[in-house]
C-alpha cells in the first residue's frame, strides 16, 4: 500500500516546538532541495504563521507563500485554516473567508485543510466551497477527541457529512496526541468501509503514542500521515519523517520519499533547532514525552498554560483540584473538543472556579460567546442551569453566527487607502488590525527609504 507523507517542519513541526518562530531566511535555501524529497505534500502556512509572521518576524505572510511557491514546483503546499475564523481568533464574515480561501489557492496553496473547533459544519461550509472555487484540494476535518458522547458512530457520521459538503479528502485530526493504535485502527477502518475520499491522519508526539498509532491507522488503510523532519519532531511536535518512512518500508508499505534527500533536510535544519536551543525559544522539556494527558485527558499545551496560570497566582498547590474541575466544566459546557480555543475557554473557567471557591462566580467574555452560540453548535447539551446563570434571560443563537457578521472587506480597504498596495493586504489588516497596520505602515516608510536613497545615489 502506498502512504502519503505530509512534511510539517514549515509549519505545525516549528509551531509546536518552537512558537513559529522560525523566518523563511532559515529556511529558504533548502526549499528547492524539499522538493525533490517526494513528499505528497508540505504544510507550510495557516495556523500561527500568519500571526506571527506579522507580530515577530516582521514577514509579509502572502509574500512568504510565493516565496514557497517559487520553489515547489513538485510538491503540493498545505495549510490549516480554522473554518469560519481563517486564521484569526474569531468569526469573519462570508465575504472575507470566500477572498482570503480565493487569494490563497491564487498565491500558491494547493490543499486547504479545513475544521472547525467544536466539528459543527456549518462554520467550515463558505471556506470548502470557496477552496472548490478556487480549485484548490478541501479537505475537511474530523477534530477527533475522547468524551462520552464522542463515538465512533458519529465520527463516521462526521465523515460521511464531510463527503456530501464536497470535501476531496478527509484528515483526522487529534491535536492533543492522546488516539491510541487501537482507536486509529477502529476509526480509519470504520471510515474507510463508509466513505470514498481517502483518508489522512494527523497526531502529536506528546504522549509517546504517535508512532505506534501512525503504523495501526496505515494497516486499517490510512492514506497520508503527518511528520516532521528528524530534528524538528518529537515531543509536542510530530513523529520523525525518517523513522516513519524506515518502518513503514519494513512493514512492507510504499512511500515516494526519498530517505537520500531526507538525509540533507535533516542535516540542513540540525543547525537551525541547536541555534533556537541555545536562545532558550526551543524548551528542551517541550521534546520529552509527557503522559499526563492519558491520564487526565488534557492535551500537554493545555496542562502546561494551567501551571503557568496557577505559578501566576501562586495557586499551583490547586493544580490537582483544577484538574478534577476540568471534566466538570467540559461536561457542563456539552463536551467541546479540548482544541484550540476550546481547551484554553474550559482550562481557565476551571482554574477560576476553584480559585474564586465559587463554580461559574466569574465567567469570561470567550465562554459567555461560547453558551451564546457565537462559536457554532455546542457537541453535547450545555447544562441548563449553567447556561441561564452564564446568560441570563437571553436565548442563545440558533443560526450561524457568520450571518449575523456584515460584510467587512471593501469598509477595511477605504479605511486603509494607498497604504493597501493589494487585496491581501487588506484580508491582513482585517485578520490582525492591531499588528498588520503598524507592519504597513512601516513597509511604506522602508520603500520610501529606499526611493528616496535610489534618488540621492543616482544624483551622486
Amino acid at each position: 500500500m502506498k502512504v502519503n507523507i505530509t512534511e510539517t517542519v514549515l509549519r505545525d513541526g516549528n509551531q509546536s516546538l518552537i512558537a513559529t518562530r522560525l523566518p523563511i531566511s532559515d529556511f529558504e535555501s533548502i526549499l528547492a532541495e524539499m522538493d525533490e524529497a517526494g513528499y505528497y505534500s508540505v504544510e507550510c502556512w495557516g495556523g500561527a504563521t500568519f500571526d506571527t509572521c506579522l507580530r515577530f518576524l516582521n514577514e509579509d505572510p502572502w509574500e512568504r507563500l510565493r516565496t514557497l511557491k517559487k520553489y515547489f514546483k513538485k510538491t503540493k503546499l498545505q495549510m490549516l485554516l480554522r473554518g469560519q475564523n481563517l486564521v484569526g481568533y474569531k468569526h469573519y464574515s462570508d465575504d472575507t473567508v470566500r477572498r482570503f480561501v480565493t487569494k490563497a489557492v491564487e498565491n500558491g496553496i494547493d490543499i486547504i485543510r479545513c475544521f472547525d473547533a467544536l466539528n459543527d459544519y456549518r462554520n467550515i461550509k463558505t471556506a470548502v466551497e470557496s477552496t472548490i472555487k478556487a480549485g484548490g484540494h478541501a479537505q475537511g476535518v474530523i477534530a477527533w477527541t475522547i468524551s462520552p458522547i464522542h463515538t465512533q458512530e458519529k465520527f463516521v457520521a462526521m465523515g460521511k457529512e464531510l463527503e456530501s459538503m464536497g470535501v476531496h479528502s478527509i484528515a483526522v485530526k487529534d491535536m492533543a496526541g492522546i488516539m491510541g493504535p487501537q482507536e486509529a485502527f477502529d476509526l480509519i477502518s470504520a471510515l474507510k468501509k463508509s466513505v470514498t475520499l481517502p483518508v489522512y491522519l494527523h497526531t502529536h508526539s506528546t504522549t509517546g503514542l504517535a508512532p505506534m498509532t501512525y503504523l495501526k491507522a496505515v494497516e486499517a488503510g490510512c492514506d497520508g500521515i503527518d511528520t516532521a523532519i528528524a530534528s524538528f519532531s518529537g515531543g509536542t511536535s510530530q513523529p520523525a519523517t525518517e523513522s516513519l518512512v524506515y518502518a513503514l518500508k519494513q512493514c512492507g508499505h510504499e512511500t515516494t520519499v526519498n530517505m537520500n534527500v531526507l538525509k540533507k533536510i535533516n542535516d540542513y535544519f540540525k543547525p537551525v533547532r541547536d541555534r533556537f536551543l541555545k536562545s532558550g525559544i526551543l524548551e528542551p522539556v517541550v521534546l520529552g514525552t509527557d503522559t499526563d494527558a492519558l491520564v487526565y485527558q488534557v492535551p500537554g499545551g493545555m496542562l502546561s498554560n494551567l501551571v503557568s496560570q496557577l505559578k501566576s497566582q501562586n495557586a499551583l498547590d490547586k493544580l490537582e483540584a483544577v484538574l478534577m474541575e476540568t471534566p466538570k466544566v467540559r461536561e457542563e459546557l456539552g463536551w467541546p473538543p479540548l482544541v484550540t480555543p476550546m481547551s484554553q475557554m474550559v482550562g481557565v473557567q476551571a482554574a477560576m472556579n476553584v480559585l474564586l471557591g465559587e463554580r461559574y462566580k466569574n465567567v469570561s467574555k470567550e465562554v459567555k460567546a461560547y453558551v451564546r452560540g457565537e462559536y457554532g453548535t455546542a457537541p453535547g447539551t450545555i447544562d441548563a442551569t449553567i447556561q441561564s446563570k452564564i446568560l441570563g434571560d437571553e436565548q442563545p443563537i440558533t443560526g450561524p453566527f457568520a450571518d449575523s457578521i456584515a460584510p467587512e472587506f471593501d469598509s477595511v480597504k477605504t479605511e486603509l487607502g494607498d497604504l493597501a498596495k493589494s487585496d491581501e493586504d487588506v484580508l491582513s489588516q482585517i485578520l490582525f488590525p492591531q499588528i498588520a497596520e503598524p507592519y504597513l505602515r512601516d513597509r511604506e516608510e522602508r520603500r520610501a527609504n529606499t526611493v528616496t536613497y535610489t534618488i540621492t545615489r543616482v544624483k551622486e
